[in-house]
C-alpha cells in the first residue's frame, strides 16, 4: 500500500509513517520545503501539489494544519489556524476529486468539533457546538466536501487528547505531573476524550482497511474526568498530585489555546466499536502505565516488572 501523509513530521504523522513503513508500506511524506527520497513537494497556500505523485497512492491522510496549542490565538493567527486547514483540504479534496481517484481519503479533524459540552454524551451523530474550535473544525471538514462529491470514501478522523511519552500535549504536562505538581486543570470535572498515540496509529489503519466513510471519533472507549485523567498518570509515574491550575491561570498564559485542557467533552467511539476495533490501552491507567514507562518516568519497580 502507498500512502500519503501532510504533517507527517508531527506527533500523530511520524508515528503513522514509522508504523506503516515497518509493515512495508511505502509513505509519501508532502513537504513544504524541497523534496528529498520519499517526499513530494506541495504548497497550499499557493496551490501548488504534485498531482500525478498524489494519484498513485492508495489512501491520503491529511494531517496538515498550523498548531493550535503552540501559540496565542490572537485573531491574525485564528485566521492562519483556519486557512492552513481549508487551504490543505480544498486542493487535496480539489486534486482527488479532479483525478477520478479510487483511493481513501483520511481527513484530520478534532474533538474541538463538539465544543464545550459537559456532561452530555457525544457520538459521531452530535452535532457541533459553538465555539472557535467547533467552527474551525467544521469548516475543515467541509473543506473535504469536493472529494465527497466525487464519490471518495472520506473518514473525518475527530482526534481526542492525544496521550504520548513525548510531543503534543506531553510536552506540557508530563514534567508536571512526573514532579507530583499538578492536581487539575479548571474545576477538574470536565471530560476528556484521550486516545494513546500508539492506538491513534492503529485506529487510523484500521480505518483506511475499512469500508467505513463519515466522521469517526479517534478516542478510547471511555472519557475521563479531569482530576481523574491527572491523578492516573501521577500514579502511574510514582507521584502524588499537588497543585490546581485555576481557569483564570490557564487562559492568562496560553490564551483560547487553553480550550483544549478546560473544555468537557464526553465522547464516545461509536464507530470505532460497531467496527470491532480492538484498543491496546482502554482504559485511563493502562494508557498512563504506558505513557510513563515509555517516556522513562514509571517508578523503578513497575519498570523491572
Amino acid at each position: 500500500m502507498r500512502v500519503a501523509i501532510t504533517g507527517a513530521s508531527g506527533l500523530i504523522g511520524s508515528a503513522l509513517s514509522a508504523s506503516l513503513r515497518a509493515d512495508g508500506h511505502e509513505v509519501l511524506a508532502l513537504v513544504r520545503r524541497e523534496a528529498r527520497d520519499g517526499e513530494s513537494r506541495w504548497d497550499p497556500a499557493t496551490g501548488v501539489i504534485d498531482a500525478k505523485a498524489l494519484l498513485t497512492c492508495d489512501a491520503v491522510v491529511n494531517l496538515a494544519g498550523a498548531s493550535i496549542g503552540s501559540k496565542r490565538l490572537t485573531d491574525s493567527y485564528k485566521r492562519v489556524v483556519r486557512q492552513s486547514r481549508t487551504d490543505a483540504t480544498s486542493l487535496i479534496a480539489t486534486t482527488l476529486a479532479d483525478g477520478q481517484w479510487k483511493g481513501v481519503l483520511m481527513q484530520g479533524a478534532a474533538m474541538g468539533y463538539y465544543g464545550d459540552r459537559g456532561d452530555e454524551v457525544l457520538t459521531e451523530s452530535s452535532g457541533p457546538g459553538d465555539t472557535f474550535l467547533s467552527e474551525i473544525v467544521t469548516a475543515w471538514e467541509a473543506s473535504a466536501r469536493p472529494a465527497i462529491d466525487a464519490g471518495i470514501r472520506t473518514v473525518f478522523t475527530r482526534t481526542g487528547l492525544v496521550l504520548a511519552p513525548h510531543g503534543g500535549f506531553a510536552e506540557r504536562l508530563l514534567p508536571l505531573v512526573r514532579r507530583g505538581l499538578l492536581r487539575r486543570f479548571g474545576s477538574g470535572r470536565e471530560f476528556h476524550a484521550w486516545i494513546t498515540l500508539e492506538d491513534q496509529v492503529r485506529a487510523t489503519r484500521f480505518l483506511i482497511e475499512s469500508e467505513h466513510a463519515g466522521p469517526a471519533n479517534i478516542v478510547a472507549p471511555h472519557a475521563t474526568r479531569d482530576h481523574e485523567l491527572i491523578a492516573s498518570l501521577a500514579r502511574a509515574a510514582g507521584k502524588g498530585t499537588a497543585f490546581p491550575v485555576p481557569a483564570w491561570a490557564m487562559k492568562l498564559g496560553v490564551g483560547e489555546a487553553a480550550v483544549d485542557l478546560l473544555t468537557s467533552q464526553n465522547a464516545e467511539p461509536e464507530v470505532l466499536t460497531r467496527l470491532g476495533f480492538a484498543w491496546n490501552h482502554p482504559t485511563i491507567d493502562e494508557a498512563s502505565r504506558w505513557v510513563m514507562e515509555a517516556a522513562g518516568f514509571a517508578p523503578p519497580a513497575t519498570r523491572a516488572a
